[in-house]
């Protein structure tokens, strides 16, 4: 993580090194699951300054800097859980989940996958 990376426009680092990692498995986490969590990241973000800007702050200062705060993590972990909004059902089998991102079971293990493989607990 040195100075050498740049942003990518969505408060992330572009450089794999950054935020890549590999799962518990040895497989490298970041490609699909990467942009499946930068795209989420600036949706909770977005979502976390309106409601805390003290916590968003702290969660944005350490996604650009490499590393989510473990608070932050926990609160991104429960924010995708949460926000699961294709969940498989026809509108005759289940509610409509509507949110301003699409988030499928898919994404939300992707995310946490993530996550536990920058050693969060999730």
């Amino acid at each position: 993580m040195g100075d050498t990376h740049g942003t990518d426009g969505m408060g992330g680092m572009d450089g794999m090194d950054s935020m890549g990692g590999t799962d518990d498995d040895g497989r490298r986490t970041g490609g699909p699951d990467r942009r499946t969590v930068e795209r989420l990241v600036a949706a909770w973000l977005t979502e976390t300054e309106r409601y805390d800007r003290a916590a968003a702050r702290e969660a944005r200062t350490g996604w650009e800097h490499g590393s989510l705060p473990d608070r932050a993590a926990q609160d991104l972990a429960t924010w995708v859980t949460a926000r699961v909004t294709d969940t498989a059902f026809n509108e005759d089998e289940g509610p409509h989940v509507g949110g301003a991102v699409r988030i499928t079971p898919a994404d939300k293990e992707a995310v946490h996958r993530w996550l536990r493989a920058r050693g969060h607990e999730v």
